[in-house]
């Protein structure tokens, strides 16, 4: 047994160490490995895309359509600078940036690869004024500009590689069926808690990221606690280890971490801030679910 396991760990660290190809997330620095290109990526969330949109049913109120399209462009203005001067110019061509607001009354938001990013009109009374808003938008800009979307396909594509190379270690082994079926089933469990957490960890990045992007975009990172505080009443969290968020309470007191570092960055703007006027109408109604993050 101790050798059929160390033949399982050399095939897999082989595997892992030597497809695809290392790159580092803006602002935080750190490293990543994607086994699919930005072409591939993008041109399957342009589709998914393409498909929502031909359902959803944009927003009537063309005040909060303007606002969510204003600070949306704010943003995607600060964060492309920061993207020229810090040695990622290469990247600025993959965004296409969109900002739509549609009519739905779930507090959420979500982002695609290539900065099509859509906002439901249900978190308007939780941000209560664009610079809260910014606090979300800036979150969904960084899982796009963090290139969280290929790192979980990579990681998928990954687990399936080494599942299908450990049954045929198990096989070639000469365990009997059963046997290879617990092997599976272990690394089965094991791929669902390291994708549960590893998506914990993009939902902490983002927080951060996307407190730095509104910062630079001339948006007080500070409302951030509020707005999060507000999140947390207005839906229940959970603190399962297969939770994809962070719980409320580590995410408020990381971002009063990571305030001092974005307020570096600081620069009041001169426009104005905004608050959401009351839309009366949404096409979509359900329960009202806690601020999550589709990808």
């Amino acid at each position: 047994m101790k050798k059929i396991n160390y033949i399982m760990l050399v095939v897999l660290t082989a595997i892992l160490a030597s497809c695809g190809t290392t790159t580092q997330v803006p602002v935080t620095g750190r490293k990543q490995r994607l086994v699919v290109s930005d072409q591939e990526v993008m041109s399957l969330s342009n589709q998914e895309y393409q498909n929502y949109m031909k359902s959803a049913k944009l927003s009537t109120n063309a005040t909060n359509t303007a606002m969510v399209k204003r600070c949306g462009q704010r943003l995607a203005t600060a964060v492309e600078t920061y993207l020229r001067n810090n040695g990622y110019a290469n990247e600025v061509a993959n965004y296409k940036w969109e900002f739509n607001l549609v009519q739905n009354n779930q507090v959420n938001a979500f982002c695609m690869p290539g900065g099509k990013i859509v906002v439901y009109e249900g978190i308007l009374p939780v941000t209560q004024d664009e610079a809260s808003l910014a606090i979300v938008l800036g979150h969904e800009i960084a899982h796009a500009v963090a290139k969280h979307s290929a790192e979980r396909i990579s990681n998928s594509q990954k687990q399936q590689t080494a599942v299908s190379v450990l049954g045929g270690v198990a096989s070639a082994a000469g365990m009997g069926p059963n046997t290879s079926s617990i092997v599976s089933s272990v690394i089965g469990v094991g791929t669902k808690a390291w994708t549960s957490g590893f998506s914990r960890s993009q939902e902490s990045e983002a927080d951060h990221i996307g407190l730095i992007f509104a910062a630079m975009a001339g948006y007080d990172p500070q409302g951030a606690l509020a707005f999060w505080q507000r999140m947390a009443a207005a839906g229940n969290s959970s603190n399962s280890i297969f939770s994809d968020h962070p719980s409320d309470e580590k995410r408020i007191k990381q971002i009063q971490g990571w305030i001092p570092e974005a307020m570096k960055y600081y620069k009041p703007a001169n426009a104005t801030t905004t608050t959401p006027t009351k839309t009366t109408k949404t096409s979509n109604s359900g329960k009202t679910l806690r601020y999550s993050t589709k990808k």
